[in-house]
């Protein structure tokens, strides 16, 4: 089949894998419909974090083509959404809420695993790992939002969750990548009252006040830092979030936060990471990778009734073909996030 190979830092091609096959009576295999590419991904694609030479992409939905003979709960002809990391529901670090923690699950596009930027996948632990999606004929527009789902929408929906944020509160988000822009949507649909967007780009303010920013902050740093104490008569934001991993941002986020409150963390923290000072003003953080199999059920229902959008933070498109330009455009900013267009419904 073809599939997105990772040759090596700046090296992403289309090539030929193996045809995925069912090796265990809990596996499926999936024809994949869409993919997309993570701003994980893009560490991996700068040499930053180190990734196997192979399959890659951790994002996607498709068509059950084949279930194995232990599989409940999806069937062949299903349209899934499979969240990043497959798991079995079962352990108790599932039981626990973290599936990301599973003790027999594991990621897609590992280098081993199959990924989602191909034609098909490979999925171990399908029945309680893949969400199966009612109804049919859906747009192409909830098919993106649909795709979000897998991991984007998810991971800005835990920052939120991570802080408590609550009805009316004030949120802080920083970043403006496509887990910062699901981060503000989250923000508004557990009902904060106002929600600062730190965004220097157009384009991105844009969707950042479609999915409920009431602010945008432009300045990076202490001067953002300042103009959210500022918004804020000096006392902060009752829940900061923090969705790109640099420690300026970590410490922008903890900035803001007011004493007592919680910062959510999702970005991939790279760098020395900053905690002397939010010690002393009993800031907390929760967070990391989001437990997605968990999440993916409640916002399934709001896509599928147009209550939420998230799919609008694909704002490139191209076939597998031109994988190498999805990654290219999203390393030099000219994109928020890559979709893949792979197969059809």
């Amino acid at each position: 089949m073809r599939a997105a190979i990772f040759k090596g830092p700046g090296a992403v091609e289309v090539g030929e894998l193996p045809d995925p096959v069912i090796q265990e009576p809990t596996d499926a295999v999936v024809q994949v419909v869409l993919g997309c590419v993570c701003g994980s991904d893009l560490w991996y694609y700068r040499g930053e974090s180190p990734h196997a030479v192979g399959s890659i992409g951790h994002e996607f939905i498709g068509i059950v083509e084949q279930a194995g003979a232990d599989v409940r709960g999806v069937h062949q002809g299903d349209l899934v959404v499979a969240p990043f990391i497959f798991s079995d529901m079962s352990c108790p670090h599932c039981l626990n809420g973290s599936t990301i923690s599973c003790v027999a699950g594991g990621s897609f596009g590992d280098g081993q695993i199959g990924g989602g930027q191909g034609e098909a996948v490979r999925v171990p632990l399908a029945g309680s790992t893949l969400v199966p999606v009612p109804g049919s004929g859906h747009s192409a527009q909830t098919l993106r939002s649909l795709l979000a789902l897998s991991d984007v929408m998810p991971t800005g929906h835990h920052a939120a969750v991570s802080a408590g944020v609550k009805k009316g509160d004030a949120v802080a988000v920083v970043g403006d990548g496509g887990v910062g822009l699901c981060a503000v949507l989250a923000s508004r649909r557990l009902g904060a009252e106002r929600i600062i967007a730190l965004s220097r780009r157009p384009e991105r303010q844009h969707i950042a006040r479609e999915f409920g920013a009431t602010d945008i902050i432009e300045a990076r740093g202490e001067e953002a830092s300042q103009a959210v104490l500022e918004l804020t008569g000096g006392i902060g934001v009752d829940a900061a979030l923090e969705c790109v991993g640099t420690a300026q941002s970590i410490a922008t986020a903890f900035a803001v936060a007011w004493p007592g409150s919680t910062v959510g963390i999702v970005g991939v923290p790279h760098g020395q990471v900053p905690f002397s000072e939010p010690f002393f003003r009993n800031v907390g953080w929760r967070g990391g990778p989001a437990p997605a199999r968990i999440y993916i059920p409640e916002l399934l229902g709001d896509v599928l009734d147009g209550a939420i959008s998230p799919g609008r933070v694909f704002d490139y498109e191209t076939g597998l073909d031109h994988i190498a330009d999805a990654y290219r455009a999203m390393d030099e900013r000219r994109a928020i996030k890559s979709l893949i267009r792979v197969g059809s419904q």
